[in-house]
């Protein structure tokens, strides 16, 4: 059976046709949208991601040269097969140059449609490869080239021995890139131990990282490993590096250096081997020139450094997040949640995530338990993002002094099609009018086609 994950944009304006095509890719194993006519096939490419696109030449309104043309200016690189009932060699010409990567005779052969859309994604699939793409990741969702240095990285780090530091904002997935290391590395089949250092004062620390012996304080009524002997053999994670303690930072650079520990109330001295990641959202050079973090702790640590990069950095990264946390919670939470609105996405897409991928994670989760529908709509989101939106649309839509009615309309609808890239349905369904109407303005200011 073809894989699951891979997406088919279905467009044909015959209902029938469409329909059985819906049906049969789905029997086969694809993940299926469909589409009536060219332009609601463009709209779903600038919503979101498609792995291959099978679309019909002969269509109203747009026909499917035109919207092949189109959608090549939203994503370049996705695959689009055409389809037709005219076996025309100009049509087929036509088709290839402007971008399609093969042609289908109506009525179609199925087994020869199969094996297209199949030798599609694999010959696509490859051409990721030779360019380089890394593999993916376990957990780490994302095609963004910051998100694919990151990769490359972690392929390139984790079959070493050197201690790696993670640097970041706060909820991007520092834990998940230094698991990700653990898991490719030598020590896979080891121990993961991780310890959030700002999570405990600094004696807590020293017993949790050391162990300590029976009576070594109060409470210590037996014997206790630390957490570098639970992780010998394996890979000891130091989360939030940047908050301990100067005096904690000494002790630390000394099983660093010399790879043994002794236990808080104990003389005996014990070896031990750790592979040691740390992690930390602080800037700590900074932190060495304030004199808050000892220089040489900082080199031991930053053999290497691996930066995780902020949601800012990685919009384009968003829509899939959010479409894979949302299969997470739908689950979750026995719930059959088809997607999102394209109002609802466009307002996740620019709302600027200072809590990074946390916060998106998040909101996810809230808009999947409060939804009673199949499709996540601005309703549930958070107010933050729902203000951060209608503040930005107010901004965008300030009057036009000296202008005349006309003009201040058809800036408006102008600003309005930017606004929701250049979704026409949605731009509609905003301003209030059909979408008929819409295009009749586009029509008269000469946007039409553009």
């Amino acid at each position: 059976m073809v894989d699951t994950l891979r997406t088919v944009l279905v467009v044909d304006d015959d209902p029938g046709h469409r329909g059985m095509l819906e049906a049969l890719l789905a029997r086969w194993g694809f993940g299926v949208t469909s589409a009536a006519d060219g332009r609601e096939a463009v709209e779903r490419v600038a919503e979101r991601p498609f792995d291959a696109v099978l679309m019909d030449i002969r269509m109203p309104d747009m026909d499917g040269i035109t919207a092949l043309k189109a959608i090549r200016t939203y994503n370049p690189a996705v695959p689009v097969v055409l389809m037709t009932a005219y076996s025309a060699v100009e049509s087929a010409v036509e088709a290839m140059k402007s971008g399609a990567v093969d042609y289908l005779i109506k009525p179609l052969d199925f087994d020869l449609l199969k094996d297209t859309l199949t030798k599609t994604l694999e010959h696509r699939e490859r051409g990721r490869q030779e360019a380089g793409a890394p593999a993916p990741v376990e957990g780490i969702v994302g095609e963004s080239p910051a998100i694919r240095r990151m990769l490359e990285m972690i392929h390139t780090v984790a079959p070493s021995e050197a201690t790696v530091l993670i640097t970041g904002k706060s909820g991007t997935g520092k834990e998940l890139v230094a698991r990700a290391i653990h898991r490719q590395s030598r020590r896979k089949n080891g121990p993961w131990v991780a310890v959030n250092c700002a999570a405990l004062s600094e004696n807590l620390l020293e017993s949790e990282l050391f162990g300590h012996e029976k009576g070594a304080f109060t409470g210590a009524d037996r014997r206790r490993d630390g957490r570098f002997l639970q992780a010998d053999g394996g890979t000891l994670f130091l989360d939030e590096i940047g908050e301990i303690s100067l005096l904690m930072q000494v002790k630390l650079l000394r099983a660093i250096q010399q790879r043994e520990i002794q236990r808080v109330g104990g003389d005996a001295t014990l070896k031990v081997d750790v592979r040691l990641v740390a992690a930390t959202n602080r800037d700590l050079l900074a932190e060495v020139a304030a004199g808050r973090f000892r220089e040489d702790l900082y080199y031991r640590l930053n053999v290497v450094s691996l930066q995780v990069p902020s949601l800012q950095e990685r919009r384009e990264d968003i829509p899939l997040l959010a479409e894979h946390f949302l299969r997470i919670f739908g689950e979750r939470n026995r719930k059959d949640v088809k997607g999102f609105t394209p109002r609802a996405m466009d307002m996740l897409v620019k709302y600027p995530w200072p809590g990074n991928v946390r916060e998106l994670e998040n909101a996810i989760e809230r808009a999947v338990v409060l939804l009673f529908g199949s499709y996540i709509s601005e309703r549930e989101l958070p107010l933050a993002v729902t203000q951060a939106a209608e503040r930005a649309e107010e901004t965008s839509f300030s009057p036009l002094e000296g202008a005349t009615l006309e003009e201040v309309e058809r800036e408006a609808i102008l600003r309005m099609l930017d606004c929701v890239g250049d979704n026409k349905s949605e731009a509609a369904k905003r301003l209030g009018i059909s979408r008929k109407t819409l295009h009749t303005k586009l029509k008269r200011y000469g946007q039409e086609g553009d």
